[in-house]
């Protein structure tokens, strides 16, 4: 990744962090190795892709949209509601690394993703295994 673009430019900005999280949830729809996870989203799910995508586009540094529109986010206190223990946390980021792959991530950059995505995944438990 080069040092002036940040993670948002170089993964294609807006139309293509959109088309991961569509392609997350999809596959979290379609795919019963994801049926723990699914679970626990509201059906339709409109709700939680648009988050998500929010989410990331900060977290990439694309446009803050999840902070302007909720605040900071929160996210181990906003998932507590929810049961999340290692398999659904291995359930998320097999669902993330499928979704990247398939949206054309370049491959180093995947990993580097997946690295980050694991400690947040993993700091999200809140169930003993």
């Amino acid at each position: 990744m080069s040092e002036s673009k940040t993670l948002y430019e170089v993964i294609g900005g807006e139309a293509r962090v959109r088309e991961l999280v569509d392609r997350f949830y999809d596959l979290m729809e379609l795919e019963p190795e994801f049926a723990g996870i699914h679970a626990l989203h509201p059906k339709p799910n409109n709700s939680s892709r648009d988050k998500l995508f929010m989410f990331l586009s900060g977290w990439m540094g694309g446009p803050d949209l999840f902070v302007e529109q909720y605040g900071h986010p929160r996210l181990r206190a906003r998932h507590l509601p929810f049961t999340i223990g290692s398999s659904e946390r291995d359930q998320w980021l097999r669902a993330m690394a499928w979704a990247m792959e398939d949206v054309g991530i370049e491959e180093s950059l995947r990993l580097r993703l997946m690295e980050s995505f694991f400690q947040t995944a993993d700091w999200m438990r809140n169930k003993a295994d």
